[in-house]
């Protein structure tokens, strides 16, 4: 058993409610597990800050319902309470069956069976809150936006109750509740309803978590985050009806199994760059490459002096290279290190915000230029226009990770674009629900770097960290040891 918090729309406050209701847990000495639904990177971030434990995705583009399934298992039962928070409303998905996902990554694993994929066909809430309910069998506890209105509450809760019957609502927490008057409309409208009422939280003008361009201002950057989290924390000691949330939260322990090395006796040293500036990464895909037999090195090219020595791979993942320009062109000693590590043959992964470091400059929303690492030949320019979405991409020619058509899915988030295309792009990519063409992408030149804007989750392909280690073995038998 466990508990997925939704939203009858986005902006009604489930990161809010998830963050007041583990931070209350937490202050009670519980071990509580928190998943996030969607390919959220940043709301994971403040799960982890306030349980002490990485934050799973579930997300079945990404990966695929049986590895969401699996990874829903694994990590509930090594924890007693466990919590999903939900993207978007409840309801909000995309629609499955315009390509040939049968499983996400790539395409010629096949793990689902002909007839989940034809039922897939029938989904237009795939990858939604609603969808990962379902899947796992978990109750729904709903969240809604009280603002602005009183009696239609009871409307909102019966249509999100009987949309779709697959879907247990255990109750409802009632946010933004304006006064004692207010709330007391609201309790009569719901009550004919029969409908819980598992949390009342007023409107709270001293909690706030800021936010900008991709959403809210990642953990790292916040020197006041520990006084939020413990005034959610007396929040969530009032607001709710523990007594009834409890026992949806639990969940059975187990002890966890030891996990198996690829390369037991060969470690391969990865550094992964990891700080306020580089921070987008699935835990699932670091926890890959260590079972593989990787030696995760984390460094900072904000504040260090030179790369890690000893390194047969680097790791960029995405963030906010953009915010922190200036640090990074500065830190030209580090940069230099990068290039030339790269060029002597160094396999490097760079996601997004690590491709965009990778060019030969990042200019700002404010139009100044800042120099990076030079490898590739061309910039990334910061504007008002949002890339966004799940994306299927083939790829044009063997690389770093994957052979030539080999397609894989991912999802894109960025506000930048490249000044240069490159010539020998990675991927020619598409919409995930549709056959719409979004172009060719992706810098797999020099060919030991694999650049690209689209994020990937290697749950369920792990051909492309063991192809990426393949390629660092190939560096430490060569001695060439940087």
């Amino acid at each position: 058993m466990a508990l997925v918090i939704a939203g009858e729309r986005s902006g009604v406050g489930k990161t809010t409610v998830t963050l007041t209701l583990l931070a209350s847990l937490r202050r009670r000495d519980r071990l509580v597990q928190s998943f996030k639904v969607g390919p959220d990177y940043i709301d994971p971030m403040f799960h982890r800050h306030v349980t002490g434990r990485a934050c799973r995705n579930l997300d079945p583009v990404l990966t695929s319902e049986a590895y969401v399934q699996q990874c829903f298992a694994h990590h509930s039962q090594l924890s007693e309470y466990s919590l999903v928070e939900g993207v978007m409303g409840l309801f909000d998905g995309v629609k499955e069956g315009a390509g040939e996902h049968t499983s996400t990554a790539l395409s010629n694993q096949g793990s689902r069976g002909a007839e989940e994929k034809n039922n897939a066909q029938c989904l237009t809430d795939f990858a939604s809150t609603a969808h990962i309910a379902r899947l796992l069998d978990l109750p729904v506890v709903l969240v809604i936006d009280c603002s602005r209105l009183s009696g239609s509450v009871a409307a909102i809760a019966h249509g999100y109750r009987s949309f779709d019957p697959r879907i247990k609502i255990a109750g409802v927490v009632l946010n933004r509740v304006g006064s004692d008057r207010h709330l007391s409309l609201l309790k009569d409208s719901l009550e004919p309803l029969q409908l819980p009422i598992l949390g009342v939280m007023r409107r709270q003008d001293n909690i706030t978590i800021p936010d900008r361009h991709l959403g809210l201002v990642p953990t790292a950057e916040l020197p006041e985050l520990n006084a939020l989290i413990d005034r959610l924390a007396d929040l969530g000691d009032t607001c709710f009806d523990w007594q009834r949330l409890l026992p949806l939260l639990k969940s059975e322990s187990l002890s966890p199994s030891a996990s198996s090395s690829l390369y037991p006796s060969s470690p391969v040293r990865i550094a992964v760059a990891r700080d306020r500036a580089f921070n987008f990464y699935y835990q699932d895909n670091l926890d890959l490459l260590q079972q593989l037999g990787a030696e995760l090195v984390f460094w900072s090219p904000l504040e260090d002096a030179d790369i890690p020595k000893d390194i047969q791979g680097m790791y960029f993942g995405g963030g906010f290279p953009e915010v922190f320009a200036q640090q990074l062109a500065e830190n030209s000693s580090v940069r230099d290190a990068v290039k030339t590590a790269i060029l002597k043959g160094m396999p490097t992964v760079a996601e997004c915000g690590g491709l965009m470091y990778l060019c030969e400059q990042i200019i700002d929303f404010e139009g100044k230029s800042w120099s990076m690492a030079g490898v590739l030949p061309t910039s990334a320019v910061m504007g008002g226009r949002l890339t966004l979405g799940y994306r299927r991409a083939v790829a044009l020619q063997d690389n770093l990770l994957v052979k030539a058509n080999t397609t894989v899915y991912g999802h894109e988030f960025h506000r930048s674009h490249l000044t240069l295309t490159p010539t020998q792009p990675l991927f020619e990519t598409s919409r995930y629900d549709c056959e719409e063409n979004m172009g060719c992408e992706g810098w797999g030149l020099p060919v030991n770097i694999h650049a690209s804007y689209v994020h990937q989750h290697w749950g369920e392909s792990r051909e492309i960290p063991q192809q990426f280690l393949k390629e660092c073995l190939k560096v430490a038998s060569s001695g060439m040891w940087i």
